[in-house]
């Protein structure tokens, strides 16, 4: 049974375990939580920010950090909350050319060899700028099927834990069972080889990045959709929180390592943070500090299995 248990399993397992023993104290303390009703309205908000978390992996992923996604999630939901409301093939057309804007932001980083926190921290103002442009207070409306789409009713299981779960399944079999996977891994954990290999960094850079926005554009619409309107700063914390929820699923800021399935779990586990703490009657001015007690509690578990796993090796 122990040598079942090693350091690799162990930190493997952090993530659903942390998710599962939070669930449990939620229902303790709250035993009407334990219902399709009560776990639709605690996780009601999940969804943008498993999204936005594996927009913030794909960058990781390549050795880079996104300090810009909560200002582009908040912008694309201007967009969904405005232009695409009222002129949808514009709106269209402008989500794309966000997502082409990530990947050409990809490419001047990898290129220029720039640092991304500079880059990104310096686009999170563009996108904070053009959110304000177009909605210079909070308003706008969704469109109706977006709504409705995000909004669905679905049986057993509430519909943000089905999508959750879809979003970890999928982005799994593209980054780490997929030869695509391994090539875009490949370069943030061995470039060197991946480059005598053939392939080209600039392209596996780009396409990361494109993913990015992709999930992005995707987080900032599901967000416009459950909040049926926006506003520019209506986002700005899931650049912390995506951070977050990706270490906090057991990813590495350098290397290539990653995990799509415990990144997803770790936002859904911030997000349940935020129920335990208002269930606790803890102030709001005391939640993101405590938020951040416990992510630090989970990461310094997480350090003690890294420990035991080097000293094994």
């Amino acid at each position: 049974m122990n040598a079942l248990l090693t350091p690799r399993v162990l930190r493997a397992l952090l993530p659903p375990v942390s998710f599962i023993l939070l669930l449990a104290a939620i229902f303790i303390i709250q035993p009407r939580a334990m219902s399709y009703l009560g776990l639709n309205l605690m996780l009601n908000l999940a969804l943008p920010i498993a999204l936005a978390t594996i927009a913030q992996l794909c960058v990781i992923t390549v050795n880079d950090l996104d300090l810009s996604i909560g200002g582009f999630v908040s912008f694309v939901a201007c967009i969904g909350a405005t232009v695409l409301k009222d002129t949808p093939l514009l709106g269209v057309a402008m989500l794309l050319g966000c997502i082409l804007a990530y990947a050409c932001i990809g490419a001047l980083i990898h290129w220029r060899n720039l640092p991304s926190i500079v880059v990104t921290l310096g686009l999170s103002f563009v996108w904070l700028g053009a959110a304000v442009l177009l909605l210079p207070s909070p308003g706008g409306s969704a469109p109706a099927w977006l709504s409705s789409l995000v909004k669905l009713k679905t049986p057993l299981v509430p519909f943000a834990i089905l999508a959750s779960a879809a979003l970890a399944i999928g982005v799994h079999f593209l980054l780490m069972r997929s030869s695509f996977g391994v090539v875009l891994r490949g370069a943030g954990g061995n470039p060197q080889a991946v480059r005598r290999a053939g392939w080209s960094l600039l392209r596996a850079k780009m396409a990361m990045y494109a993913l990015c926005g992709t999930f992005g554009v995707l987080s900032g619409l599901t967000l416009v959709g459950l909040t049926t309107s926006a506003d520019a700063n209506i986002a700005l914390r899931y650049t912390l929180l995506s951070i977050a929820g990706v270490i906090l699923g057991g990813g590495e800021f350098t290397g290539g390592r990653v995990s799509p399935v415990g990144a997803v779990i770790g936002a859904l586990t911030l997000t349940l943070a935020g129920s335990l703490l208002s269930f606790l009657r803890i102030s709001p001015d005391w939640q993101i500090g405590a938020q951040g007690a416990i992510l630090i509690a989970v990461l310094a578990l997480r350090a003690l299995v890294n420990q035991t796993e080097r000293r094994a090796a």
